[in-house]
């Protein structure tokens, strides 16, 4: 099952305020981009963020599981709680802009 639109706006609603958000369909799913950096993968209707060191403390107890096949672990990011809007602006913080390909 693919995600639907209504989730993935639902999702980019919730991180409304953290910066300037856009998402992009991949392959049926979507990887939202906040400042221009990967941050978010969001696949069957379930938001994931890579599991890094940085933000083990925030995501202690938090649900893990794997975007797609062949995908390594990710943690689940409950968007109904506050810490998820926190997680995200840290992983801001950390992630770089990825470089452009050369044509």
């Amino acid at each position: 099952m693919a995600t639907t639109e209504s989730f993935i706006n639902y999702v980019c609603e919730q991180l409304t305020g953290i910066g300037e958000i856009r998402y992009k369909k991949m392959f049926g799913e979507y990887m939202v981009y906040i400042e221009e950096k990967p941050v978010v993968i969001v696949c069957e209707n379930t938001a994931f963020v890579k599991k890094l060191d940085y933000i083990e403390p925030l995501m202690e107890g938090s649900d893990v599981g794997f975007p797609y096949k062949g995908a390594k672990e990710h943690y689940i990011l409950d968007l109904e709680n506050d810490i998820s809007r926190e997680v995200v602006a840290k992983l801001v913080e950390v992630t770089p802009v990825p470089k452009k390909k050369k044509k």
